[in-house]
């Protein structure tokens, strides 16, 4: 055993068989033939914020570094991942639409009916009129929040849209889009949506000032609420594993009841793909209301 005392007096040689105790330690620890004890404080710490941490599958870090100056273009997990489901769109529509037949295959099949229910079910009873010139780019934005919420449900995955900045770029994109949609279209007569119709003019001010306020954050709403939802599913799934697996390493009876959070887990798993699928339908149908707003006003 290495003495983990460093005295003033202590020699090279007693500080390198120091060093090297404390890395055979964590190496211990990586490999889990050590078990974490409050013997060892530093590595608990490091194995709780490393292994145990829900919010470490949410940690961003460079793949490969790229700097320019002061500007930093290196690629991130993250970037990686919005890439992975840009490339799996593009592919798997260019396989799909390359191979149509009359009579449609499995394949052809599960994306015509994608796309007969965005069409259908999305933009055409939400927008009133124009829909159809819009429809490519809100059918784009369905597929992509599916892409990228499907691809954090796989292990070792990451979910891009866990993470506020990915959400609040994506809903300011959309949201500058609809007013330039609607300045184009209505002018300076856009601004109408602020003052109700028939509201008295003495109350215009109030009025004016909660509609803008209302108005503005409907980006923040729309970033909130993707994010808010795929980041405490999977926080809930890494604390419940967790959990599991504390009661399964216990050598203990816990070990027998280990089986119910793991159930439980299976359970939210399927609550996840289907919170996956209603958020890009949410995120897609609030889009095409406020477009629809900027397009019809009142």
């Amino acid at each position: 055993m290495v003495s983990s005392s460093k005295g003033k007096g202590s020699s090279p040689f007693s500080t390198q068989l120091f060093v090297s105790g404390k890395i055979s330690q964590l190496v211990e620890c990586l490999l889990c033939t050590q078990k974490v004890t409050g013997s060892n404080p530093v590595f608990s710490i490091y194995f709780n914020k490393m292994f145990l941490s829900p919010l470490e599958q949410f940690s961003i870090y460079k793949l490969i570094p790229l700097s320019l100056g002061s500007f930093d273009f290196s690629l991130t997990n993250s970037s990686f991942f919005v890439i992975v489901a840009s490339f799996l769109i593009i592919f798997s529509f260019s396989m799909i639409c390359s191979k149509a037949t009359i009579i449609p295959g499995v394949w052809q099949n599960v994306l015509e009916s994608f796309y007969e229910y965005v069409y259908t079910s999305i933009v055409s009873e939400n927008i009133r009129k124009g829909g159809n010139l819009y429809f490519p780019i809100l059918f784009t934005v369905f597929f992509f929040i599916l892409a990228c919420n499907l691809l954090g449900m796989i292990p070792y995955g990451f979910t891009v849209t866990s993470h506020i900045i990915v959400t609040f770029g994506l809903a300011l994109i959309m949201f500058i889009g609809i007013n330039i949609i609607g300045v184009k279209t209505h002018g300076l007569h856009l601004f109408s949506l602020f003052l109700p119709p028939g509201a008295p003019l003495i109350m215009a001010p109030l009025l004016v000032f909660i509609e803008v306020v209302s108005y503005s954050f409907r980006v923040v709403s729309l970033s909130l609420r993707l994010f808010a939802n795929m980041m405490s599913g999977h926080c809930l799934l890494k604390i419940l594993a967790g959990f599991s697996w504390t009661m399964f390493s216990s050598a203990s009876i816990l070990t027998i009841f280990h089986i119910v959070p793991l159930m439980v887990i299976f359970a939210i798993i399927g609550l996840e793909l289907g919170i996956a699928f209603l958020q890009a339908y949410v995120f897609t149908l609030l889009l095409c209301v406020y477009l629809n707003d900027a397009i019809s006003l009142h």
